[in-house]
């Protein structure tokens, strides 16, 4: 894990928290102090369900900031992919402290594993292809490197992190640019080590954007056949870009649009349309 995420771990707890306990102090959880102090349990978790673990760390950060000493003995790790009622992790120690950060840390697991899960899903529908899945900007708020990791745990790739690590110059940016070739010519000029990536519509488009030097295109609500046809027409320019298809992939067609030529194809489907997998966690 990078540095970056590591701090976002700790804030993404931190706020979660504080969400749940109007603070920090995890004596505010009144339920728990109905337990005596020195009560000590074993539990586990499990999930209900198939899936692809993710949200290791964040589990740990939970007990690390309720100052829990708490053993966590995992059983499964990032990436792993579970059968329903298989152990995830098991607990031992204080009753209050894992029955505090039981939800928060739960929180983070069955939401970053649904996002691995579906990426897991997606990407062995093109296993067969040389195309990779990206991910999108399309995140939960606050939880941008969060789910970014989550798709990586699923075997996917991640596409530009935010507004400020790549560009992509769509159809409102080329309006008030003034053309696509304005745009990439711009674009070169204020980061020239940033990829330039151009969507486009139509083939017009797409040999303008390959006119303008762009690195990668995208390629917005083609069919497959039209990728084909695009596929070739970038094949014959003089400096091909790396295609990207994006819009209206679905698990019935994905396979179809990565087979008709394209190096990437992106989808909002892995961090937005997912449902949260089923866990539990249970006292011994």
């Amino acid at each position: 894990m990078t540095p970056e995420l590591l701090s976002s771990i700790q804030a993404q707890v931190e706020a979660a928290l504080y969400e749940d306990l109007n603070g920090l102090n995890p004596d505010n959880d009144i339920t728990a102090l109905l337990i005596p102090a020195e009560q000590t349990v074993s539990a586990r978790i499990i999930t209900r369900e198939s899936c692809v673990l993710c949200g290791q760390a964040w589990l740990e950060e939970a007990f690390r900031q309720i100052k829990s000493e708490v053993e966590i003995t995992w059983l499964a790790k990032d990436g792993d992919k579970l059968s329903p009622n298989q152990t995830l992790c098991q607990l031992k120690g204080s009753a209050r402290d894992i029955l505090t950060a039981e939800r928060t840390a739960l929180n983070f697991i069955q939401t970053l594993s649904a996002t691995a899960t579906a990426t897991s899903i997606y990407v062995a529908k093109i296993a067969h292809t040389q195309t990779k899945l990206l991910d999108t900007r399309k995140t939960i708020p606050g939880l941008r490197l969060a789910q970014k990791y989550a798709v990586t745990c699923g075997g996917g790739q991640n596409h530009r992190i935010g507004l400020y690590d790549a560009f992509l110059i769509k159809e409102n940016h080329i309006i008030a640019a003034g053309s696509i070739e304005n745009a990439v010519k711009q674009a070169r000029q204020i980061a020239p080590n940033k990829p330039v990536e151009v969507e486009v519509e139509n083939n017009d488009e797409l040999n303008l954007a390959l006119a303008a030097g762009a690195d990668i295109i995208m390629l917005d609500n083609y069919s497959p056949a039209e990728i084909a046809a695009a596929s070739d027409i970038n094949k014959a320019a003089d400096k091909p870009a790396k295609l990207e298809m994006s819009g209206n992939i679905t698990l019935e067609t994905i396979a179809d649009y990565a087979q008709a030529g394209v190096d990437f194809i992106s989808s909002g489907a892995l961090t937005k349309h997912i449902q949260a997998i089923d866990l539990s966690l249970r006292i011994d």
